[in-house]
């Protein structure tokens, strides 16, 4: 079926004269999620994870992905045809370095340019410079080549309540604009999703998992107009009430299909965007007289350091979601081996157990419910009919989360569901001394994710181990679940922004892991949120406190491998767990949460 796929998109490749034509898994926002329109390169390589890049050629094709998916993409790819490009590993060119090898003296490389971002547009264009060759921008092939694609949907908008968002929209653009002035600019330009809907209060469903909508946003110093209305029969998607709060803060509604015919009219101005994260295609329909100022965001600095009532509603969201995963791994506990029940299946049940929470709304991604060797695959994804049956042996590992009014969670838990191997074992406690060495950290203010990344990873690089992902993303309000600047990741990567100084009010995952294929995959995960603590003549010390709330399963625990210190921290970990979920529990439950959560 790829092979056929592939054959007919170079159909269209050979009648456009493009030689060869690169394919992102984007969106025109540069989102990490996308809705199934823009599913443009699982759709022709069959690779279904969240990260990669397709570059196909009249000869071959390459699937460029990082380590969370090289055992899902090997499988996936199996039959195609395409060779699989494991980026970051020693002699894996980069997808500039194999452009650099594959386009000949002449040839043409295409590709639609509102789905790629416009640096990386400009180093193509300097490898077709280098080359004599030519850069087509302006032409959507998969979409052409796609019979039967699905629509692009807007979905309806809805308000987030000031009591949960704990500041108006007014308020917020007011702060963009003075970060505007600093910067001496005229206009902002904002095509990112999550800082749209951050910025306006707003939500919606117009992605999976995520809750934003399609949108793009420009502010001046007195208009701030949202390109985001479906330009026919879009009208339910817009309330009255979400109608009235955007004329009540100055904001203007224009259609969606409005903004790129409305670029080549900004003449003189200097603008403020985010070169990294803008497409293509934008900064080719801007005017030549404009003059850029390539800066971040502003509202990505200012969505990530959460205000005190998001900081107190993230806290009951996490109460919420911790009694749901506690009652999950009672039931799990409970049943495993007694009654029927596979990957998917547990997934569900957990899913229904957080529909019974207050203000839930949705799942933060799709869960990760993987036993047994599939654990190995970082971002494995079980499908009905063809997923394992959960037995009473082994390891469970469930990546899970949600999104509620008050905000979004993101938790892993491994379950230990019988007798393990001592590896197992010995690995499950470097997996919990590692989480719980980081989150213990205490830090000067001005450190990076950069710089505390190696508080989780040397408990590995001490027994020759790693993982091949970073320890930790920033987590949005009622957002993306994976949110810059901030996170935690030891070296610098290009294209990455997570290693912003952490500020108070961050949100930030602690999530090592080790992975072993055809055997076990182990994965605690918790969310931070960054305090200031005591500040004295060396400066402002800062600290973690502990969102998630949820029992590390001890029965994976190898005691004697634990130092003093680390079995201290899990106990009172543990024993602040039991007081904070305590009050939702009884009788049996009650007593086995107690079970849970006892000290070592």
């Amino acid at each position: 079926m790829i092979k056929e796929r592939l054959s007919k998109l170079r159909e269209h490749m050979k009648a456009a004269g493009i030689d060869c034509y690169l394919i992102p898994t984007s969106d025109y926002h540069d989102s990490e999620y996308v809705s199934s329109f823009f599913m443009v390169r699982k759709y022709f390589s069959g690779f279904t994870g969240s990260a990669g890049t397709l570059v196909v050629t009249m000869e071959g094709a390459a699937l460029f992905t990082d380590g969370r998916y090289f055992i899902q993409a090997a499988k996936e790819l199996e039959g195609t045809g395409i060779k699989l490009m494991k980026v970051g590993e020693a002699k894996v060119p980069t997808i500039k370095e194999y452009l650099e090898q594959v386009l000949k003296e002449g040839q043409s490389l295409g590709f639609d340019g509102r789905v790629v971002k416009a640096n990386d547009a400009k180093d193509y264009e300097e490898i077709l410079g280098r080359k004599k060759g030519r850069l087509v921008w302006d032409k959507d092939l998969g979409g052409e080549a796609w019979p039967g694609r699905p629509a692009l949907l807007h979905q309806p908008v809805f308000l987030l309540d000031e009591r949960y968002s704990g500041e108006g929209a007014s308020s917020k653009i007011a702060r963009v604009r003075e970060k505007m002035k600093e910067e001496g600019a005229q206009i902002h330009i904002l095509t990112t999703l999550d800082d749209i809907a951050w910025l306006l209060n707003l939500r919606g469903n117009d992605v999976q998992n995520s809750p934003v909508f399609l949108a793009y946003g420009v502010i001046t110093m007195d208009k701030a107009l949202l390109f985001a209305q479906e330009e026919k029969g879009g009208e339910e998607a817009w309330p009255g009430n979400v109608r009235a709060y955007l004329e009540e803060n100055g904001v203007t509604l224009l259609p969606y299909e409005d903004f790129y015919p409305y670029l080549p009219g900004i003449h003189g101005k200097k603008i403020l965007l985010s070169a990294g994260r803008v497409s293509c295609m934008l900064k080719k329909s801007l005017a030549q007289d404009v003059e850029i100022i390539d800066r971040p965001n502003p509202t990505a600095l200012m969505k990530a350091v959460k205000n005190p009532v998001e900081r107190e509603n993230i806290r009951k969201a996490h109460v919420k979601d911790g009694v749901a995963v506690a009652r999950f791994m009672y039931w799990l506990k409970k049943n495993v081996g007694k009654i029927s029940m596979d990957e998917v299946s547990a997934a569900q049940y957990l899913e229904g157990l957080r529909r019974e929470g207050e203000n839930y709304i949705e799942p933060s991604f799709d869960t990760i419910c993987a036993y047994g060797p599939n654990g190995a695959i970082i971002h494995y994804s079980a499908e009905p009919g063809s997923c394992a049956q959960i037995r009473p042996e082994g390891l469970l590992m469930v990546d899970s989360g949600g999104h509620y009014l008050e905000g979004s969670t993101d938790i892993t838990r491994t379950f230990a569901l019988g007798e393990l191997t001592p590896q197992m074992k010995a690995h499950f406690t470097l997996v919990v001394r590692a989480m719980l060495n980081l989150k213990c950290t205490k830090f000067l203010y001005e450190a990076r994710g950069m710089n505390l990344d190696i508080r989780a990873r040397e408990i590995f690089w001490e027994q020759g181990l790693d993982y091949k992902h970073g320890t930790g993303h920033g987590v949005g309000y009622l957002l993306n679940v994976h949110e810059d600047p901030n996170g935690f990741w030891w070296k610098k990567t290009p294209g990455r922004e997570d290693s912003a100084i952490l500020e108070e009010g961050m949100v930030t995952t602690d999530e090592p892991g080790i992975y072993i294929e055809g055997s076990h995959g182990i994965r605690l995960e918790n969310e931070l949120l960054c305090r200031k603590g005591e500040e004295n003549q060396y400066g402002q010390f800062m600290y973690f406190e502990d969102l998630t709330l949820a029992p590390i399963d001890l029965d994976g625990v190898e005691v004697s491998l634990m130092q003093e210190i680390d079995r201290k921290r899990l106990n009172d970990y543990h024993q602040q767990v039991y007081e904070k979920l305590a009050p939702y529990f009884e009788g049996e439950e009650l007593a086995w949460l107690g079970e849970a959560t006892r000290p070592i």
